[in-house]
């Protein structure tokens, strides 16, 4: 069995918990972090029941730079068995455009998306440099090759992860880090209720069509991961069947 640790951020929901899931059913150590501590508790008496793994959890907001440091701080000496960020934590608000957006959303999403990524890539990076082989995975997004309307400030969010993960595989090149960059077309998960705030609307998103689930995209990244060290997997687009474009969606 895998003994390797993990850390999964914003596991308390959609392709992060089903991250953990699948990470725990193939015997990986867990660290997961999310805001909702509630959740974290839940994930991890399910983890400890079905697969006897019993996860670390933190619970802090990814955008707020001293939780961040604090949280990992007070877990440092397990950070040296680091071998796997799933750099998940983020999300979409909004779909106005940008003359009529929502100042207080774009600062939120650029806080989360981009600044929580940088925050926790910068504490792990010099533990996981110290291994022999390790790995980071940042869930970046279709909107981070595509734009849309009302898409605006999210979409340059998702473009500058897919740019930092260009840049940290430049930066560390010679340390035996791969890195990873995940990007998700729709997938049925609490994205749409969170970007819109209505459940009705939300369930517009998917109607007559056929998204990815949140599992689908954490086989992906266990797949990913698991491949010999010598193999680095720089992106992957995933869309469902049913979407050939951001914008271009069949609906029966």
């Amino acid at each position: 069995m895998n003994k390797k640790w993990a850390m999964v951020t914003g596991a308390t929901s959609g392709i992060g918990k089903e991250t953990s899931i699948i990470l725990a059913k193939n015997g990986y150590n867990l660290i997961l972090t999310g805001r909702r501590k509630e959740r974290l508790t839940e994930l991890s008496t399910r983890l400890k029941k079905d697969y006897n793994i019993v996860p670390l959890c933190l619970s802090f907001d990814i955008s707020r730079r001293e939780e961040v440091f604090r949280s990992l701080e007070s877990i440092k000496e397990r950070l040296e068995d680091l071998e796997v960020l799933i750099n998940n934590a983020g999300g979409a608000l909004g779909v106005s455009p940008i003359d009529e957006g929502d100042i207080d959303q774009w600062d939120q999403m650029i806080d989360s998306n981009i600044k929580g990524l940088l925050y926790v890539s910068r504490y792990c990076l010099p533990f996981m440099k110290k291994r022999s082989s390790s790995h980071i995975v940042n869930i970046g997004s279709v909107a981070g090759r595509w734009v849309y309307p009302g898409g605006n400030v999210y979409c340059a969010t998702k473009h500058a992860v897919r740019a930092i993960s260009e840049a940290m595989r430049m930066d560390l090149i010679g340390s035996s880090i791969r890195v990873t960059n995940i990007e998700p077309g729709m997938v049925h998960t609490e994205f749409s209720l969170v970007r819109l705030g209505d459940e009705k609307k939300a369930n517009e998103v998917y109607k007559n069509m056929k998204p990815l689930e949140a599992k689908d995209v954490a086989e992906s990244i266990y797949w990913c991961i698991e491949r010999p060290a010598h193999v680095n997997i720089h992106e992957m687009v995933i869309y469902p069947t049913d979407q050939a474009h951001v914008t271009m969606i069949n609906r029966n």
